[in-house]
């Protein structure tokens, strides 16, 4: 009889064990359905389209230097202080995009440039001075200035970060943040986008491939990432702030405790 309860023991045990590995897996393991040696087609993304309140550069070149400054704003100096010593440094001027969508240009005035990317409103520029028999030869390159997402909740490291280019994706925004935390749901990752005067949030499973064809898997300027405790995670937090929860897990531990015990008892008789 001590034999068969030892054995029943044991067993419940492995069974148990197997069934939270195979919990942990589905719920710690990225893109689970990811299949090997498979080739899907990648939709051309446009990149990070400007809108109100973006800052960027734009600065127009050519074999004449004299006629291609004027169309550049001035490089401003400014010294920074860091422990008692200055240093110089330089910046560019950026344009600031309007409620309208506009930004004002150098002798071109106002040109609206809402929902382009940075090519588009390259190539528009630079057709508008060779129409306006401006300059024969510009070489026109803009940038953002202020493209950053901010990332929080379960990660390693949430904070605000600034991106270079024009082009972050989810998971290389988690990974600045130096990935989830253990407790953190790769079921309900959410990102938070307003574009056009709309709030809009995505949800993204992690542990689906299905993640590649989320609006929320290329990110926009000044998106923010959110990542949801799980349950052990909230569950800590309840105990720790001594809230009416905590006294339903002490009630749990002590019977399972109690379980344990009579069960040892008996496996000694």
């Amino acid at each position: 009889m001590k034999h068969s309860l030892i054995k029943a023991f044991i067993l419940v045990a492995a069974v148990l064990f197997v069934a939270q590995s195979c919990s942990t897996y589905r719920n710690i393991n990225y893109m689970q359905d990811l299949q090997a040696d498979k080739e899907t087609k990648i939709e051309i993304n446009k990149g990070i389209l400007i809108q109100p309140k973006d800052l960027i550069s734009i600065i127009v070149s050519s074999r004449s230097p004299e006629i291609a400054s004027m169309f550049n704003l001035p490089i401003v100096a400014f010294q920074a202080a860091n422990s008692a010593n200055y240093s110089a440094s330089q910046s560019i001027l950026g344009y600031s995009v309007d409620n309208d969508g506009c930004i004002t240009f150098p002798v071109l005035g106002k040109i609206y440039v809402a929902g382009m990317n940075r090519w588009e409103l390259a190539d528009k520029i630079k057709q508008m001075l060779v129409e306006s028999d401006l300059i024969k030869d510009p070489v026109v390159t803009v940038a953002f200035m202020n493209f950053k997402v901010s990332v929080m909740g379960e990660v390693a490291a949430p904070g605000t970060y600034t991106i270079d280019g024009d082009k972050i994706t989810i998971l290389e925004a988690l990974s600045l943040a130096r990935d989830l935390t253990i407790f953190g749901r790769r079921d309900n990752v959410a990102v938070i986008r307003e574009q056009n005067g709309v709030r809009t949030t995505y949800q993204v499973d992690l542990r689906s491939t299905d993640l590649f064809n989320s609006p929320a898997y290329y990110l926009q300027q000044n998106d923010i990432i959110y990542v949801t405790p799980n349950k052990v995670k909230a569950g800590q937090s309840t105990i720790n702030e001594n809230t009416t929860k905590s006294a339903a897990f002490w009630v749990s531990v002590g019977s399972f405790l109690t379980t344990v015990a009579t069960l040892i008892a008996t496996l000694a008789r």
